[in-house]
């Protein structure tokens, strides 16, 4: 019986101390995900609250002229899947964390390559970016220190941070109208030497349609010209094996052979030589 008890006493003080008291936290973490333009954009920062303090002045939480976490606990990291200009200055894809110098008149605001979630380990660095933002006051105060994007436009949109009763806009432009007319010219221009190579190949492979595969390889080799590509060639000797038509499959084969020497490939040069051989018998 005492036994029994002893090994109860002891799991409920093995439980008690594995248990873990639970609160919110006081600043709370967001990551938020967007896209500008044709970008991505992440953001993983926490938010801090007023609490009745004074936040952005000489004497205040965040005193003018010092470096801040522009957050709370670990850095604030922001992430552009694509080359992107902030306030003017071009930032390139990755991931960075943010850091920033309050003044009354102007912030200016470091981008740093995201390497820890220390913010202090940047304090030292060289930004690979810094831009400067002009403040502005709002007419009711943030509570909770916000960072968000907003003022969307086809290629852009604004950073915004916002405290207390101060608000800071870096306007990011993409690359967009860029990235936009290449897709529309490459589209109107019509398929591209991959695209017949890469339907020629699946119509041969899956033996849909041999005869339109031939079509479509035939168009590929014509718009490469003088660079044609081995294995492109290669291709067509196949299809035209597969369609019975040996001795036009040999002669592709051995332009495919030439063109494969010429690069250094000896795998297609092999495989080139034991078609040919095969072909002709």
């Amino acid at each position: 019986m005492q036994l029994r008890i002893l090994t109860l006493c002891l799991l409920l003080c093995g439980t008690g101390l594995q248990a873990q008291i639970q609160s919110p936290p006081a600043s709370p973490a967001v990551k938020m995900e967007t896209t500008v333009g044709l970008t991505d954009v992440k953001i993983e920062y926490s938010r801090p609250g007023m609490k009745e303090r004074t936040i952005f002045a000489a004497d205040g939480l965040v005193p003018y002229g010092e470096i801040w976490r522009t957050g709370a606990n670990q850095a604030t990291k922001i992430t552009f899947g694509d080359a992107v200009t902030v306030a003017g200055k071009e930032v390139p894809a990755g991931s960075y964390a943010i850091l920033s110098k309050p003044a009354m008149d102007s912030w200016e605001v470091m981008f740093f390559p995201y390497e820890t979630g220390d913010w202090t380990s940047y304090v030292e660095k060289t930004p690979a970016v810094t831009v400067t933002g002009k403040p502005t006051k709002l007419s009711e105060a943030v509570e909770t220190f916000t960072i968000n994007l907003g003022n969307y436009t086809l290629d852009g949109a604004d950073l915004v941070m916002m405290w207390d009763k101060t608000h800071v806009a870096l306007p990011i432009t993409t690359n967009v109208k860029e990235s936009v007319m290449a897709t529309i010219d490459r589209v109107m221009a019509g398929p591209s030497v991959n695209d017949y190579f890469q339907a020629a190949s699946f119509l041969n492979d899956s033996g849909a349609d041999n005869e339109k595969a031939l079509e479509y390889i035939r168009k590929a080799n014509e718009m490469s010209g003088e660079n044609a590509r081995f294995w492109m060639v290669r291709r067509e000797a196949i299809i035209l094996s597969d369609l019975g038509m040996k001795q036009e499959a040999i002669e592709a084969a051995k332009r495919s052979k030439m063109l494969a020497e010429e690069a250094g490939n000896m795998d297609y040069v092999r495989m080139n030589e034991q078609s040919i051989e095969e072909w002709s018998k």
